[in-house]
C-alpha cells in the first residue's frame, strides 16, 4: 500500500514539474517573441520618415554668406535613421559667383552623408550657361553623384556631352566644377565639327 502511494506521489510531482516548465517555457517563448515583434516595430518606426515637405527650395550658403547652390524639387522625404532625404524630381542649382551657372536635373535623388553627398538617378541632364571664353555645355547620363560642397561630380555609367558643335561620347566621368577639369573614361569618341572658312 505504502509502495503504491509512494509510486503515485512520485508520478504527480513528476507531472506537476513537467507541467510547471512547460507553462514557464510557453510564457518566456512568448514573452521573447513580444520582443522581438516590439523591436521590429520599433526598427520600423525608426525607418518612417519624420517630415515630407512638398514644392521645397533649399539655399545652401558659403562660409562668407553668399549663396553656393539651391536644390529644390517635387517632394522631400527626410529619414532620420540615417539622416538621409529622398527627393522627386530634384534641380540643383550650383551658384559659383565666378563661373557661369550650372542647373542638374534627374527623376529622383538621394541626400546622404550628412548632407555632403546628391545621388541623382534616372534621365540626369545637366546644362551650364555659355560664359564669354567657353560655349553652353549640356550633358545626359543615367547616374550621378554630386558632391556640391566640392563642387564636383562622378559616374561610371555611359555619358553624352554637347559643347557647343561638338559632342563626345564615353563611360565613366570626372568633373571638377571649380577646377574646371573633366575626364571622361571608357573608349569614348569626340566629334568636333569642321572649321568654318572665313567669309570672302
Amino acid at each position: 500500500m505504502r509502495k503504491e502511494r509512494s509510486a503515485h506521489r512520485l508520478r504527480l510531482t513528476l507531472t506537476l514539474t513537467a507541467l510547471t516548465l512547460v507553462a514557464f517555457g510557453s510564457f518566456w517563448l512568448l514573452q521573447l517573441l513580444n520582443r522581438s515583434g516590439d523591436e521590429l516595430q520599433a526598427d520600423k518606426r525608426l525607418n518612417e520618415p519624420d517630415y515630407i515637405i512638398e514644392q521645397f527650395s533649399v539655399v545652401r550658403m558659403t562660409g562668407e554668406g553668399k549663396p553656393s547652390y539651391i536644390v529644390s524639387g517635387d517632394k522631400l522625404t527626410h529619414r532620420p535613421i540615417d539622416d538621409s532625404s529622398d527627393i522627386d524630381k530634384p534641380v540643383v542649382r550650383n551658384l559659383g559667383g565666378e563661373h557661369p551657372p550650372m542647373d542638374i536635373k534627374s527623376d529622383r535623388a538621394r541626400i546622404d552623408e550628412n548632407n555632403t553627398r546628391v545621388q541623382l538617378l534616372g534621365n540626369v541632364r545637366i546644362h551650364r550657361a555659355a560664359a564669354a571664353k567657353s560655349a553652353a555645355m549640356d550633358m545626359r547620363t543615367d547616374a550621378l553623384t554630386l558632391y556640391p560642397d566640392e563642387d564636383r561630380m562622378t559616374t561610371d555609367r555611359p555619358v553624352r556631352l554637347v559643347s557647343g558643335n561638338a559632342t563626345a561620347d564615353g563611360v565613366g566621368l570626372r568633373a571638377n566644377n571649380a577646377t574646371r577639369q573633366l575626364s571622361l573614361g571608357g573608349r569614348g569618341t569626340i566629334v568636333y565639327p569642321p572649321p568654318q572658312q572665313p567669309r570672302q
